[in-house]
Order: structure tokens, then sequence, then C-alpha cells
């Protein structure tokens, strides 16, 4: 089992915020969940939950999109709560817990 830390949306190019739209940011979010996925021999298809850090409510339909998009075939158990700040002020913030073989 491979337990990820919360992943903001900083670009590992720039070390900077990709966007302030929330859809972008969680984009990004999963491709960085992704890299550190890969790195440990598996991918998102090996991902049993996740929990989503909403810094608003409000942007869960737009985050959604786009995390279904990234969880298509293989639909994780998920959270999905709001907290009050996430690191650095981000939108989202995406953790998981993961299964490799």
């Amino acid at each position: 089992m491979l337990f990820c830390s919360g992943q903001i949306p900083i670009d590992p190019e720039t070390g900077e915020f990709v966007s302030d739209d929330v859809a972008a940011q969680t984009e990004r979010v999963i491709l960085n969940l992704s890299a550190v996925l890969e790195a440990a021999g598996g991918g998102l298809e090996s991902v049993v939950k996740t929990t989503v850090f909403l810094k608003d409510m409000g942007d869960f339909a737009a985050m959604n999109e786009v995390y279904a998009r990234f969880f298509d075939k293989n639909k994780p158990a998920r959270a999905t709560v709001e907290a009050a700040r996430l690191p650095k002020d981000a939108k989202v913030e995406i953790e998981c817990i993961a299964v490799i073989s």
C-alpha cells in the first residue's frame, strides 16, 4: 500500500501554481499525484481511496468534472471536504491511498 501525502497545484517545472482556476488546479494536482504513483511503480489505476480538500465547496462541480476524466475507469472511494485554508492558499488538495502490486 502507498499512502500519498496531499498534493497541491504546483507545476514541477516552475515551482509556481498553474492557475487560479480550480479546474486547472485540479488537473495539476492529479498529474502530480500520478507522478508520485508512477515513481512508486503504480498509476492512477492503483488508487483505492482519495480525499479531496476544497477551499470552497462551491467549486465541487468544476473539480469533479476534471476528477472524473482521470478516474473514468477506476472509481476509488472518495471523501470531499471543505477546508478553511489549504497550503499556499491552494483551491484544491488531493491525497490518496493506492495498492501497488
